[in-house]
């Protein structure tokens, strides 16, 4: 499959999740918008650590060179775990004090 449609796949996911993020109030779904903004970044990475490499630039075939963008996928998407786990323990907190997801109200908390 031509790196084209991944490219285009990826920067879909990722407008979507930026318009998300922008135009939406509730806290939950632009959390959602964010995973969706780190996954097609992680497309990204894996479809170009798959792209073949010129052999005959770099004078051998060097098997593991792809290993090093899915290695960083994965700190990324541990890193987004720990991030989803600690804004969704906001947001419950959030809800529990003022029984609202909505991020307008976090306005008057400044006082």
């Amino acid at each position: 499959m031509p790196i084209q449609y991944y490219i285009a796949l990826a920067s879909a996911l990722f407008c979507i999740g930026v318009v998300g993020v922008l135009t939406r109030r509730n806290a939950i779904i632009i959390f959602m918008c964010i995973e969706l903004m780190l996954n097609a970044v992680n497309l990204l990475l894996v479809a170009f650590s798959k792209m073949p490499f010129n052999i005959a630039e770099t004078g051998a075939s060097n098997a593991s060179a792809g290993a090093d963008a899915q290695l960083f996928v994965f700190f990324i998407m541990v890193v987004a775990a720990a991030e989803v786990s600690v804004g969704l323990a906001i947001i419950v907190m959030m809800y529990r004090n003022v029984h609202s997801v909505d991020i307008n109200f976090l306005n008057r908390l400044k006082n």
